[in-house]
């Protein structure tokens, strides 16, 4: 070897060192990806009582409750495997309600906790039977309604549940296509979103009283969205959220004895997201629209101080999570890009907020990177948006880069604390995410530039998202991943069969390898969703050689990077079958391939032990081929990752 030629090598290495030195320290996994401390806080309805998620001995998520005040917290919940995720208070005071699947089936069943002696029960204990739907009123504290699809696998009847005994009686039949149910002031099922089987779109129906037939008031098309939105407190004002007439979702007051609509709230760019209700008076207070960030749009004059102050509070976006009965106190989150969401209590009265806790302390231990939102234009004009996390203490220049790509499709990223994005820019890799076309919150005609793009313009977009961030100079074009979950999965899929020159590698997680087998395999209570399926993706039934052509299982030879897939054995969405297909196709050919199957998880990982297996194994994976850092896998016990 020469001596230039090793002076060269010698300043290659002493660069490279260098910047992996300027990097923070590694953020161990169970930081981002193990339990919170503690997290989702509920006040009681009377406001003397603070209920949350929070680990017990065994690390498994439970809902513990304590006085506002001082006093200790006790745990009501015994959950033994999966943890709870989803809980609420009933309006009695005395029992606390929360949902739990068995293993990631998704057939999720309604229990109740009882908060004097820590005893549950299960209000829907039917084998094979899924919870989709509960809806509670203060004016009856004893009673949850509760979509159940007992009596028909793919249609969910309402049922009237008393909640001290557990008595349980049909209140509504679904007569097989409504998605949803809205309640007037009385408690009283009066209007329903649905499907329309037929046309497509959807329809909005309502009743005068219960036994009453419905009657069809709304139709929206293929190409619109809409749904009930509540009662006001007369019987004949009904809120609706609907993009017809508009490219954007609005808020509209419809008077249901004239038929005339009044818009109470729009934005001319992006759909209204949240709202924020009066359950006394029964009017909306506010709106949220996520525009690059969160906004809210005040329309009561009732909370306009109170927005006011809380925006104040820190920086971050807000969004109240649970309030009293009075109205007097709410709990509020906010959530921040580079930092753990920050739950306060606040004070309507005296407009004073108080923290309660941050819900991973950790988090505020250790270096973050921010994320910065950004837009650029695709190949035929249209304007994109997403989100670029950079790594700290590296210059954003020629950076291996991982494209992180949503799931949904009908979906979208937003700002604020992403732990995948911080895992991935905390080992040295750029994060670009982007809402490509057919994600939601940008208006109709955004949404329906994705109808049948799956593997098409839905691609492009990506293509041109990482052709914009190598021109800014972040990206090196050599080192660029694509991942993702479910249509992230994909995506992924997508990238390394139609472009396999553009990605050094790609990470799918529990993503679909063949459009036909996956729209021919959907749930059962996703049959009344199959007409607009057709018209978005295509129809299984009559367009079987386009949906092949759109499907990575069929072009496995055109692979020429490594692949890594995680699946849940139990995912009811995706079935095994689609890794499975893909993984095989790909062995045959000798195709390079990494398989981790998790046989008690299904949509997603929702163990701690199971992320932290997958992403030990992910970030072992990019060290290889992008050339990041990685953690040392360890020991992580209680996993059930197969690696097959």
């Amino acid at each position: 070897m020469s001596r230039a030629t090793l002076l060269a090598a010698i300043a290659m290495l002493t660069t490279a060192v260098t910047a992996s030195a300027e990097l923070p320290p590694l953020i161990p996994r169970d930081v981002l990806f193990g339990n919170p401390d503690k997290a989702g806080p509920q006040i009681s309805p009377d406001g003397k009582h603070l209920a949350y998620l929070a680990p017990d001995d065994k690390n498994v998520m439970q809902v513990w409750v304590r006085p506002l005040g001082k006093g200790d917290a006790k745990k009501i919940t015994s959950d033994e495997k999966r943890g709870i995720r989803s809980y609420f208070w009933a309006h009695d005071g005395k029992h606390l309600l929360y949902l739990q699947d068995a293993g990631g089936d998704e057939n999720f069943h309604l229990f109740a906790a009882d908060l004097a002696t820590a005893k549950t029960r299960d209000l829907t204990p039917f084998p094979g039977v899924r919870v989709q739907g509960v809806d509670l009123d203060k004016d009856h504290p004893d009673t949850v309604l509760v979509g159940l699809n007992k009596r028909n696998k793919a249609a969910f009847d309402m049922h009237r549940v008393t909640i001290s005994t557990g008595e349980e009686k049909l209140d509504t039949e679904n007569p097989g296509n409504v998605l949803g149910w809205t309640t007037d002031k009385d408690f009283v099922i009066r209007a329903a979103t649905a499907a329309n089987m037929k046309e497509g779109g959807y329809d909005l129906l309502v009743r005068a009283k219960p036994g009453d037939e419905w009657k069809t008031i709304k139709h929206w098309s293929m190409e619109e969205q809409g749904s009930a939105a509540g009662f006001g407190a007369d019987a004949n004002t009904l809120y609706v959220v609907g993009n017809h007439d508009a490219n954007t979702m609005r808020l509209v007051k419809l008077d249901l004895a004239t038929g005339k609509e009044e818009v109470v709230a729009e934005d001319k760019e992006y759909d209204i997201g949240g709202a924020m209700i009066d359950e006394k008076r029964r009017v909306p207070l506010a709106v949220s629209v996520t525009r690059a960030r969160t906004e809210w749009k005040v329309l009561d004059d009732s909370v306009r101080a109170d927005f006011e102050a809380l925006a104040k509070v820190r920086r971050g976006d807000f969004a109240v999570s649970s309030q009293t009965t009075d109205q007097s106190k709410w709990v509020v989150a906010y959530t921040a890009d580079n930092g753990p969401v920050a739950y306060y209590l606040y004070d309507r009265p005296t407009k004073k907020a108080e923290l309660l806790f941050v819900n991973n302390s950790k988090l505020e231990k250790v270096q973050l990177a921010e994320t910065e939102p950004v837009s650029y234009k695709a190949k035929d004009g249209l304007t994109v948006h997403g989100y670029l996390t950079k790594p700290l203490g590296v210059e954003a220049k020629n950076l291996p880069t991982v494209l992180l790509v949503h799931g949904g499709p009908w979906a979208r990223d937003s700002w604020g604390f992403n732990p995948l994005a911080q895992f991935l820019a905390n080992r040295g890799y750029a994060v670009l995410q982007v809402n490509f076309r057919g994600s939601t919150g940008y208006g109709k005609a955004f949404l329906n530039a994705g109808n049948r793009e799956w593997a098409g313009k839905m691609h492009q977009d990506l293509l041109d998202a990482v052709e914009w961030v190598v021109k800014q100079g972040v990206a090196d074009p050599k080192k660029v991943a694509i991942m993702g979950g479910s249509y992230g999965g994909y995506a992924t899929l997508v990238g390394l069969t139609f472009t396999p020159e553009v990605f050094a590698c790609g990470v799918d997680i529990v993503g679909p390898s063949n459009i036909t087998t996956l729209l021919k395999t959907i749930p059962p209570y996703w049959a009344p969703m199959k007409a607009l399926f057709a018209k978005r993706v295509g129809d299984p039934e009559k367009e079987e050689a386009f949906l092949k052509e759109r499907s990575p299982l069929f072009k496995v030879d055109a692979i020429q990077r490594p692949l890594l897939i995680g699946q849940g054995a139990n995912d009811p969405r995706v079935k095994v079958a689609e890794s499975d297909q893909i993984v095989d196709a790909m062995r045959k050919a000798g195709k390079p391939v990494e398989y981790v199957l998790y046989p008690d998880e299904g949509h997603g990982f929702v163990r701690p032990e199971n992320r932290l297996h997958f992403f030990a194994v992910t970030e072992q994976f990019l060290a290889k081929h992008l050339g990041g850092r990685a953690e040392p896998v360890g020991e992580i016990k209680g996993h059930s990752g197969q690696v097959k």
